[in-house]
């Protein structure tokens, strides 16, 4: 593998994060406690590789300008925007929210959770975005 592939790598580890806290929240609802907390784990470990592959990239690359024109670009900035602050927030927010599980502190981990999890959902999902408008359109 070579640091041209690792956006590719990035990509696929952003959808599987945003899969796997899809599963962890659809087991948590159904009240599997052990299936939510293996999915959740499973989440934070390929959001954490996810940051590594990231951070060993643009320290290699560097940045990559974006191509693209007109509305599109309106779009893709809008959408880097957003996803770069939560991206900065939700580091933070997951390890309080994690810590508190870990503690069995379950009424304040759900309460910080209720937060957590969508703002990471969609750190996922638009990193996922970033790289199909970036790399692919």
């Amino acid at each position: 593998m070579s640091v041209r592939d690792l956006p590719t790598l990035n990509a696929v580890l952003n959808a599987a994060s945003a899969l796997l806290l899809l599963c962890g929240y659809l087991m948590i609802r159904s009240g599997r406690r052990e299936a939510h907390r293996r999915f959740m784990l499973g989440a934070l470990v390929t959001s954490t590789v996810f940051l590594a592959s990231y951070l060993t990239y643009h320290f290699q690359v560097g940045s990559v300008r974006y191509q693209g024109q007109g509305p599109l670009r309106t779009l893709y900035l809008t959408i880097l925007l957003t996803h770069t602050v939560l991206a900065v927030v939700i580091v933070p927010l997951v390890l309080v929210t994690v810590a508190r599980a870990w503690k069995g502190d379950f009424p304040a981990h759900r309460r910080i959770a209720r937060i957590t999890l969508p703002l990471w959902a969609y750190v996922s999902v638009t990193g996922v975005v970033i790289y199909w408008m970036l790399y692919r359109l």
